[in-house]
């Protein structure tokens, strides 16, 4: 439920939402999220939170990235950390959930709606702490997909869960695999 008075925040965890999106079968057209957005709301800050590796000459989240930072979003990067795993595989690690935090906790006297895209069991106490200082929270993930995206115990502390699928039609678009190549389209591909 939202109010078209209220002041609202977006809260992006990009590497949550694009693997949400990509279990359910389609790529998030940004613009088209930020447009929803509005017309539900005042939307005061659009957040997106991405780790990018730095030391890939090309990084091909980077025209994402780009393209966000140029058209309303609030871009929170940092390096992420490539390691050797006990099988001997290459990991990227780049978890952005302190950063998202602070922000939301600094940003919450100024907004009466947080909407979180993430299904990241470890933001329960974010969103906890959001509704004591006497804010709506609404989470963006899947129940959809198998396995589901979101924890239950984040969809339960929420105030209201949107369903990413039952977005689809209204900030979707084909998966970039099953159209004719674009080059103004890009998702975020990197696992942080």
């Amino acid at each position: 439920m939202f109010y078209r008075d209220e002041r609202l925040a977006l809260f992006i965890d990009g590497s949550n939402l694009y693997a949400a999106a990509k279990a359910l079968g389609f790529d998030i057209d940004y613009k088209l999220l930020r447009q929803e957005f509005m017309r539900r709301g005042k939307l005061l800050r659009a957040f997106y939170y991405t780790a990018l590796l730095e030391n890939d000459e090309y990084s091909p989240i980077r025209p994402l990235v780009d393209w966000l930072h140029y058209n309303g979003f609030t871009m929170v990067t940092k390096a992420a950390k490539e390691y050797i795993d006990s099988q001997g595989r290459r990991k990227v690690k780049g978890n952005m959930d302190i950063e998202l935090t602070v922000d939301a906790l600094e940003l919450a006297p100024y907004v009466d709606h947080v909407v979180l895209f993430s299904g990241d069991g470890d933001f329960k106490p974010l969103i906890e702490a959001l509704q004591r200082k006497g804010k709506r929270v609404s989470v963006v993930s899947t129940i959809r997909s198998q396995p589901p995206m979101i924890s239950d115990d984040l969809r339960r502390q929420a105030d209201n869960f949107i369903e990413l699928d039952e977005l689809r039609d209204v900030i979707g678009r084909p998966p970039r695999d099953a159209r004719p190549s674009d080059n103004a389209t890009v998702s975020e591909s990197s696992e942080a």
